[in-house]
């Protein structure tokens, strides 16, 4: 008998482990992107709001979450628009977060959409979509779905190609022949701004905010966060950049993100603290 109780508490044990695996290795499950086929670009203006640092250490921080750890993405820097002001240099961050996963559109934006796709073409071969994450504007955007239809004819781009932006802002400082193009031609998402909570979509600015700091385990992503305070600090507001509030007053901006949290139809985290409690640690 008692043979019998320890068999049966072996049992429960070993379906209890089974089902805490299972938990723990599954991916997210989500109706818009497939994680075995699709490909995220998050294309970062860095022209003149210095949001797009921020953004780009949230972004490592959810890439390098064990439940998005297998997405297949690339970010691009340097996709600006026809806004005046002056560029903030991402560079030592881009590289800290991305290592080679990104490409310098500033420097050389033809060698960058070259870089993408490379990436795109392997995406759409395996019958995979590609989703964009617009932080900025769509002028990159446009030159890369024109090549996606010079050299992949048989690309239908309205269904291959999903565009998420959540800003006013950026559609208008958007050459006005790269938005309408963009509108026309891809399945193109606007969603509510990333800079409000309680529209639909989490609101990722939030002045005077520090608790991140005691949110991040990781080293690697701490020291990222901190690189990416220490450059928004340094720039937000130089030589007349713009003078983010949120970010002048020691606070965080990655609103941005807002975009990607949709594609990837993360709806239970509303706002900045939420979003560190979930997936800093």
């Amino acid at each position: 008998m008692k043979s019998k109780s320890l068999i049966f508490a072996a049992l429960i044990t070993l379906i209890a482990y089974s089902q805490c695996f299972t938990v723990q290795a599954e991916t997210f499950s989500a109706d818009r992107f497939n994680i075995k086929k699709d490909l995220l670009l998050v294309n970062f203006d860095c022209k003149t709001d210095v949001d797009d640092i921020h953004t780009a250490a949230a972004l490592i921080t959810l890439m390098s979450h064990s439940k998005f750890e297998k997405v297949n993405y690339h970010a691009v820097a340097g996709t600006y628009g026809i806004q005046e002001g002056l560029y903030v240099p991402p560079n030592d961050l881009f590289q800290l977060a991305f290592e080679d996963n990104w490409s310098d559109g500033h420097a050389n934006s033809d060698k960058a959409l070259e870089q993408v796709m490379k990436k795109v073409k392997k995406a759409l071969h395996k019958d995979g979509e590609i989703w964009i994450a617009e932080a900025g504007q769509s002028d990159f955007t446009a030159k890369l779905v024109k090549v996606i239809q010079a050299e992949l004819p048989k690309i239908d781009v309205s269904q291959r190609i999903h565009v998420v932006q959540h800003s006013d802002w950026n559609e208008k400082v958007t050459s006005p022949e790269s938005l309408k193009f963009v509108q026309a031609t891809t399945d193109y998402l606007k969603i509510a701004d990333g800079n409000a909570v309680g529209n639909g979509t989490p609101g990722f600015r939030i002045p005077e905010y520090t608790g991140w700091e005691n949110e991040i385990n990781d080293p690697k992503l701490l020291g990222i966060w901190e690189l990416a305070v220490e450059i928004g600090l340094e720039y937000n507001g130089k030589d007349g950049r713009y003078n983010n509030q949120a970010v002048a007053s020691g606070g965080l901006d990655f609103s941005d993100l807002s975009e990607v949290c949709y594609i990837f139809g993360i709806q239970n985290i509303k706002d900045a603290p939420e979003f560190f409690e979930e997936y800093g640690r």
